[in-house]
């Protein structure tokens, strides 16, 4: 059968499906050297071509036979057709409950139900296209009903706000109980007949998202925020044992497996009724729920300031959105267990991919994508509204005087940071032009210089060597 490439790299894949580099021609007839007699406009566009390369290197090669099926198309008349019989349902066959609260939760859920359906066959594709675009499209439109929520809740009081949740759950809106996380750090404790080794249990059991939300980072900000909320305070072994060696270190470790594996693998797209095979079949359902197409990242973040600038605004929205999941919970009254946490955590689950793909497009190649993606942009402003909320709903808690030590530390490591900074993008190049200057002179002066010291001699040099020579004779 025959295949049709959507998207390829400039360099095949190899037996191990990985993508080789493929030598450059600029048009002067061998590859990879240059034109003499280029202009300015040819290096401009040889130094685009190889930034090009650089990128479709990291791009492996994709076959695709074309096929669309039913799967794969939009669908948009099919979906209005059923929202409009659904609403004509209620309108005419519905009798409508005298419930004014009902009436009101219904009528909220039906206005953001008729916009997902608009956003699912209507919104602009991201970059991911499995297991389908109505998938992303999903997500992208539930994004910006978060970020409406939260902005609603921005513009409530903090009594109205915290009241409101009860419209999602009758059990909110009530304060937390007062709880100690970190006061007790025995493994065995006698003093808890009923379970002595509770802690014990906190060790080998632990929700799977951790994993992927703590890092080594995020330990010291525990340690520093711990005088603010009685969630940091967690024993030694919680913050060394549990988070980073356990689940960070495992979870980093599975992670990187993936990702080798996900590199490697070949990505050649069939029907699935192009294939004869109940088990190539069953494969290619299977493999629906892998990418499309892989792309490694290479972040560099000290090749250039801006992209160092990048990677450095990538790390604090990160970790500021993880406090946000704590701060978050404790000032509009949710305890940990609520399933709200939890779905807060799965969307940033299928957000964040997203978000960090265009993110990396937007930082690597500029000139294709000129402005930042949607789910990046939706991201960012979600992690400042939420951020806003907590500043707004409890300052007080916010403002609690960090330790002096702490302080102490925070300050010498971003000191730290501002001075590789000026050293690496700023000192150091100066330093080096000044060299690379200084060392295009000295050869300049040279080449000045070589035909005076090893040039054929002058005519009065003939004229003194031949009276040496006459001199020598008559001797």
């Amino acid at each position: 059968m025959k295949l049709e490439a959507r998207r390829s790299c400039a360099a095949p894949a190899n037996a191990a499906g990985r993508c080789a580099p493929e030598p450059v021609n600029n048009g002067a007839g061998e590859p990879g050297c240059p034109d003499p007699s280029s202009t300015l406009k040819a290096k401009v566009t040889k130094q685009s071509s190889r930034e090009s390369l650089q990128r479709k290197n990291t791009e492996c090669e994709v076959y695709d036979d074309g096929t669309n099926t039913f799967f794969w198309r939009a669908h948009t008349v099919t979906v209005l057709f059923i929202l409009t019989c659904a609403l004509v349902y209620v309108t005419l066959l519905e009798e409508t409950p005298q419930d004014t609260a009902f009436n009101t939760k219904r009528g909220i859920v039906a206005s953001i139900l008729v916009f997902l359906c608009f956003g699912v066959t209507q919104a602009k594709d991201g970059p991911f296209t499995r297991p389908h675009p109505a998938y992303w499209r999903f997500w992208l439109c539930v994004t910006v009903v978060y970020e409406l929520f939260l902005i609603f809740i921005l513009f409530q009081t903090v009594h109205d706000g915290r009241q409101f949740m009860k419209y999602i759950d009758p059990k909110l809106g009530v304060p937390l109980p007062e709880r100690d996380y970190g006061g007790n750090c025995l493994i065995y404790d006698p003093g808890n007949t009923t379970d002595p080794l509770h802690n014990l249990w906190t060790l080998m059991i632990r929700d799977w998202w951790m994993c992927m939300i703590i890092s080594v980072m995020f330990e010291f900000l525990e340690y520093s925020l711990e005088h603010q909320l009685p969630n940091f305070s967690e024993c030694w072994w919680d913050h060394w044992i549990m988070d980073v060696l356990l689940c960070n270190g495992l979870g980093i470790y599975c992670g990187m497996k993936t990702l080798a594996w996900l590199s490697m693998k070949p990505y050649q797209w069939q029907g699935l009724w192009n294939i004869p095979t109940y088990k190539g079949k069953i494969k290619r359902i299977a493999f629906q729920f892998t990418p499309y197409s892989w792309v490694k990242f290479e972040w560099k973040p000290a090749s250039n300031l801006r992209r160092w600038l990048a990677v450095l605004g990538i790390i604090f929205m990160f970790l500021l959105a993880e406090l946000n999941t704590f701060y978050l919970k404790f000032v509009l009254w949710m305890p940990p267990e609520h399933y709200l946490v939890l779905l807060r955590l799965v969307f940033f689950v299928n957000v964040g991919g997203v978000a960090m793909r265009e993110i990396y497009d937007f930082m690597d190649d500029p000139k294709f994508h000129k402005k930042l993606g949607q789910q990046a942009w939706l991201v960012a402003a979600i992690t400042v509204t939420e951020f806003l909320i907590v500043l707004k709903y409890d300052p007080n808690t916010i403002m609690l005087p960090i330790p002096f030590f702490i302080t102490q530390c925070w300050i010498l490591g971003l000191l730290v940071i501002l001075v590789w900074t000026l050293w690496r993008f700023f000192i150091r190049d100066i330093t080096l032009r000044y060299k690379e200057t200084r060392r295009r002179k000295q050869e300049d002066s040279g080449d000045r210089e070589r035909p005076l010291g090893n040039g054929a001699p002058s005519g009065r040099s003939k004229l003194n060597g031949g009276s040496d020579a006459l001199r020598h004779r008559k001797s």
